[in-house]
């Protein structure tokens, strides 16, 4: 059984980094606003791409540029320099749902890999898109039978792709889903104009509504169901299913979330997938890597339709349901190397031994660990507070203005 490629999402160079720090085999992000977390995130910029092909490189990690928007006319122009700036940086692939960029793509012998915004639900369009393209991601609305026909079928009829190697099949593997088929979503532009298919979702699915009767006039106040909202995909606790049907690459879902949800997830989805290969996966393992998803952003987990369920599963809440969360301490403003002693300007709250505390930064990515001693204001001291300037054996280097949070229990409503 080939081991699976795990892809994790990139918003910006803390992500990126977290990414790579924790056992990506490939990245995938947005440039500018062709791309469907336009708004969500901070995308990077043109200037950014040979930086981003350098990191990854040095790692030996693919990278992906999204370009899956919607595209319109005056698009075009910015769509070919995109790519072909992305072509001169080494980017590996651009991810695609218009033709027009899968052209324009074709035109700078770029790789292409086919957004879900397509929709791949079968083995003839596969064949049709493998003309383009030699990577494709299904429908989310798959069940893993259906995935494991499509991928058996790719297998028995040799259906390759532009680079002579059969096509590869790509699926979502965690993360936040949308209530719309595969994502494309119409309500946002209804609503106000802002177009989910052109980045710019106002997530009108999460929030709580009331339903009118227009016979009766009657209203219902939906309690405890957000029934547009459904909860977050996970499927490390059936990875071993999932390797099984012959997909090649795990697609972890969030450019527009935190660089520690990126650092925790993939850091569990990789360990997961190494014990697949490796003969080690079980369930006590799965446990744990349950209750470590839980500390970052979470709407609550399903399985999605990859079992065979028909209808979602709804959140009860808005927001996150994180067993943890971070409080913003301080900033980086030193780091000693010899000594591997890292320098904080505590700006908010306290510190103290014992506390478990997150770095984060562009070059740092988030690095989590425990405070075992601490110095305060060149004196020894088992708590710092707000003014104070503190110092901490690290086991990896900050710079400064890195910032730094405390990691404390997050109280989750049932």
């Amino acid at each position: 059984m080939q081991k699976i490629e795990l892809m994790a999402p990139a918003g910006n160079f803390e992500s990126l980094q977290a990414a790579l720090d924790n056992g990506a085999d490939s990245v995938y992000f947005g440039v500018e606003q062709l791309n469907m977390r336009a708004r969500a995130s901070i995308n990077f910029t043109l200037d950014d791409l040979p930086e981003i092909s350098k990191r990854c490189q040095e790692k030996g990690v693919r990278t992906y540029l999204t370009l899956n928007t919607i595209i319109y006319d005056h698009d075009l122009s910015i769509v070919k320099t995109l790519v072909k700036k992305a072509k001169e940086a080494n980017i590996t692939a651009v991810i695609a749902m218009d033709q027009a960029v899968i052209a324009i793509a074709r035109e700078f012998d770029m790789e292409v890999h086919i957004s879900t915004q397509i929709n791949i639900t079968n083995i003839e369009t596969v064949k049709f898109y493998a003309m383009f393209a030699d990577t494709m991601v299904l429908s989310r609305e798959l069940s893993l039978r259906q995935v494991k026909n499509i991928t058996e079928q790719i297998e028995k009829e040799q259906i390759k792709g532009p680079s002579g190697k059969l096509v590869e099949v790509e699926i979502f593997g965690h993360g936040a889903l949308c209530m719309a088929v595969s994502g494309k979503c119409y309500m946002s532009l209804h609503a106000y104009n802002s177009s989910a298919n052109r980045g710019a979702c106002k997530q009108n699915c999460r929030k709580k509504y009331t339903v009118i009767d227009q016979e009766t006039g009657i209203e219902m106040e939906l309690d405890n169901e957000y029934i547009m909202s459904p909860k977050d995909l996970c499927t490390i606790d059936f990875l071993d299913q999932i390797a099984d049907s012959g997909i090649k690459v795990l697609k972890i879902e969030g450019r527009g979330r935190a660089p520690e949800y990126v650092a925790k997830v993939i850091k569990c989805y990789r360990d997961a997938i190494n014990s697949v290969a490796n003969g080690t996966y079980d369930k006590e393992k799965v446990v744990s890597w349950m209750q470590e998803l839980e500390k970052v952003y979470n709407r609550g987990f399903w399985s999605g339709y990859y079992l065979g369920q028909k209808l979602g599963e709804w959140s009860n809440g808005s927001g996150s349901h994180a067993t943890q969360k971070k409080v913003y301490i301080g900033k980086g403003t030193h780091f000693y190397p010899k000594a591997k002693i890292g320098e904080f300007k505590i700006e908010a709250f306290d510190i103290a031994i014992g506390d478990t505390i997150l770095v984060t930064g562009p070059t740092t990515g988030a690095k989590e660990c425990e405070v075992s001693d601490l110095m305060v204001n060149d004196a020894k001291n088992n708590k710092g507070q707000k003014g104070d300037l503190v110092t901490m054996p690290l086991d990896f280097r900050i710079r400064p203005s890195d910032k730094l949070y405390k990691i404390v229990e997050n109280k989750v409503e049932a």
